[in-house]
């Protein structure tokens, strides 16, 4: 595997493959992707094109697009516009929907700003994206249960830092955790729109039995991951990219677990697919659970044998005064909800995921900043 194509047609085939029972419900329905021009997007949107080549015309999987394009039409999506299966609208989750939703019978929201640096430069937008854009979705959901036409399944992406920074005794963090989070703090604005989310999505499911789950992402990586995005893995490419030293802003002692995309992908399909409704289930990998500072010294190693890399990890202090705050110690999940319920299994281990990446990154070194 020598480049970014090559990564990409192999990483589609896996997901497919991974979803070999879950995709036989998808043929011949129209799934909606808010936020489908993000990071989450590249893989969620690409995934069911890439099954329609094996497919029948009357049972290919549509795909609706909702994005506002705040940093712009990524490459990859323009690419696939005259694609017959894919319809791409611009539009702004926090308005009211338009009448195109209602050709759908499953919806993805994944429209929301996942960087930290970028939701702390706009907490108000991460909180609408977040609650009322999800209250539209679900309100048009009980709208079309009403009239006889219901929609089949509804995804919310929450998150893992509805955790927060859990104490010892709740390492690995199971779905029952309830979160030890600031709701002032500078990551408040995402954090505590997630969690209300997924409030709004268990009432939703009770009173109403609107078909929505609930996705909490622990740590993705991989393709499709702007190398613009301010997260740890991206800027990491980019130094080494550049032939610059690799710097962490911090001693590199907060541990997490890193999964890899097309794992992550299998993983919330899934939950849209086989998921119950109102339930939370985490999506990642329990294990290795390694520091930003091992993180980095595997890309140092690996980039030495892709390019040549001649650079080394250096340490630096972060000019933002909040850089870390409320960024927990540790995060690393308990799965066997997932593994039990939706035969989730993660199988990208983390030398390969982080080769495949920056093969991607090699090739995908232009990006816009929000």
């Amino acid at each position: 595997m020598n480049n970014a194509n090559e990564v990409l047609d192999s990483d589609l085939q896996n997901i497919c493959d991974g979803l070999a029972t879950e995709l036989p419900n998808l043929y011949g329905r129209k799934v909606l992707i808010t936020g489908g021009a993000g990071f989450l997007g590249y893989y969620l949107v690409q995934a069911p094109l890439y099954a329609n080549r094996s497919l029948p015309e009357n049972e290919r999987i549509e795909v609706l697009v909702y994005d506002n394009f705040s940093r712009g039409i990524p490459d990859w999506l323009e690419a696939l516009r005259d694609d017959p299966a894919l319809t791409i609208v611009k539009h702004d989750v926090r308005e009211p929907l338009p009448d195109s939703v209602a050709e759908c019978q499953y919806i993805i929201h994944a429209a929301t700003i996942a960087s930290p640096t970028y939701y702390r430069l706009h907490p108000i937008e991460t909180m609408d994206a977040n609650i009322d854009g999800l209250r539209y979705l679900l309100d048009h959901c009980v709208a079309r249960k009403e009239a006889g036409d219901p929609v089949e399944g509804i995804l919310f992406y929450s998150t893992s830092e509805i955790y927060g920074d859990p104490a010892p005794e709740s390492i690995p963090t199971p779905e029952t955790y309830r979160g030890n989070v600031s709701c002032t703090g500078p990551r408040a604005c995402y954090d505590e729109s997630k969690r209300y989310g997924e409030t709004l999505c268990v009432n939703f499911a009770q009173q109403y039995g609107a078909p929505v789950r609930i996705a909490r992402p622990f740590n993705n990586y991989g393709p499709g991951l702007k190398i613009t995005d301010r997260r740890a893995l991206p800027d990491f490419a980019r130094d080494v990219l550049a032939g610059r030293d690799i710097v962490l802003y911090s001693d590199g002692s907060p541990t997490r677990t890193f999964c890899y995309i097309t794992d992550a992908i299998t993983g919330y399909y899934k939950v849209l697919l086989r998921g119950r409704n109102g339930e939370s289930y985490n999506i990642g990998k329990d294990q290795p659970e390694i520091s930003i500072r091992q993180l980095a010294e595997s890309v140092v190693e690996r980039a030495r044998g892709l390019f040549d890399y001649t650079g080394k990890l250096k340490f630096a202090v972060s000019s933002d005064a909040d850089y870390l705050t409320d960024n927990p110690n540790r995060r690393c999940p308990v799965i066997d909800k997932a593994r039990t319920e939706l035969g989730y299994e993660p199988r990208i281990e983390l030398d390969e995921g982080l080769t495949r990446s920056l093969l991607w990154y090699a090739d995908n070194q232009d990006a816009e900043d929000l």
